[in-house]
């Protein structure tokens, strides 16, 4: 006990021991023995108010000792309209910039969720189904902020599980882009896609005249082999084969005999009024087109074919016949997609 606790206690003692006398001797009075009562009453309801968790009185305007327990203050009221009321507690300053109140703690990595707890520093809980926190600025045009550290585009302001549209809410950045790269990314997207429907829905075409050669096309087309060129092997010399350019695997491919009415193929004349299959070898045949390097349905045998950029055609006479040199066909092929 310290020198000044010594001189409290000495005067506390002297002052009891006087008031004790002056009891006895009965020569108190009335206003004497009333104050005396009222103290002890005092002391006795005060005492239970004026300590700590740490069996200390709170002393205002200094640090109060360590506690080591969690002190709880329960109360039972409901709600009220008024200014105050309806609140367990209540934290006010009144000075002009002075803080209601301040917590801090020194919590680990994670929150109340994991295991072992690491709670946050300030936890609102509504155990029924109204709302846990509210934060309102009566005249101010930020009502507040939340920072962390240096900030960054690391740092998250806030997580939650709630996946509804926030009323009010104005997010400046949404994934890490803000408006402008928003709208320039959808943009882009959108021009991308329109690209590749375009693309999709886009025709190339290639004719070929009866000696296997390129006559016309829209671009992008050669000819691998045909009719047995290029070491094709003899099951493929009523074949012709042509590179795209392109991956045929989600496309289209379409092929038509062309008419040849100035040139008299097979030495008959060129009336194409001849009664008799493939009389009129101008006029008649069929022909057949595939992708190459389909696995199980179409291989293609010449060197460097049998891929999927490269489709292969096969003219034949009206009866299924392998076409020769001296009936050979013009064709057309059609890609689509």
């Amino acid at each position: 006990m310290g020198q000044a606790d010594e001189q409290n206690a000495g005067q506390e003692q002297s002052s009891a021991g006087r008031m004790k006398r002056a009891w006895r001797r009965g020569d108190g009075s009335p206003r004497l023995r009333s104050v005396v009562v009222a103290a002890g009453i005092i002391g006795v309801v005060a005492a239970p108010m004026g300590v700590a968790a740490t069996g200390k009185g709170l002393r205002e305007g200094v640090r109060n000792g360590t506690a080591t327990k969690e002190t709880q203050i329960i109360g039972n009221f409901g709600a009220t309209t008024g200014l105050t009321g309806g609140y367990v507690t209540r934290q006010s300053n009144l000075s002009s910039s002075g803080g209601g109140a301040v917590y801090g703690c020194r919590s680990g990595v994670g929150g109340s969720a994991v295991n072992p707890p690491q709670n946050p520093c300030v936890r609102a809980n509504n155990l029924a189904r109204g709302l846990a926190f509210e934060f309102n600025a009566t005249s101010g045009d930020i009502v507040g902020t939340i920072n962390s550290s240096t900030g960054g585009d690391t740092k998250k302001p806030f997580t939650t599980n709630a996946t509804g549209v926030a009323t009010g809410l104005n997010a400046d950045r949404v994934d890490g882009l803000d408006a402008t790269q928003i709208a320039g990314a959808a943009t882009a997207a959108a021009a991308t896609d329109a690209q590749n429907r375009a693309n999709s829905a886009r025709s190339r075409f290639v004719v070929v005249n009866a000696a296997g050669e390129i006559e016309s096309q829209s671009g992008g087309f050669r000819v691998v082999s045909a009719y047995g060129s290029n070491g094709a092997p003899e099951g493929a010399a009523g074949n012709v084969y042509i590179d795209a350019g392109e991956d045929l695997s989600n496309n289209g491919i379409a092929a038509t005999l062309g008419l040849n009415n100035a040139v008299d193929v097979d030495g008959g004349g060129m009336a194409g009024r001849t009664p008799g299959a493939d009389a009129n070898a101008e006029f008649s045949g069929e022909v057949v087109a595939s992708r190459c390097a389909i696995t199980g349905v179409v291989g293609c045998a010449p060197p460097g074919a049998n891929e999927p950029d490269t489709f292969v055609v096969s003219p034949r006479l009206s009866d299924g016949q392998v076409t020769t040199s001296a009936n050979r066909k013009r064709f057309q092929v059609v890609i689509t997609g």
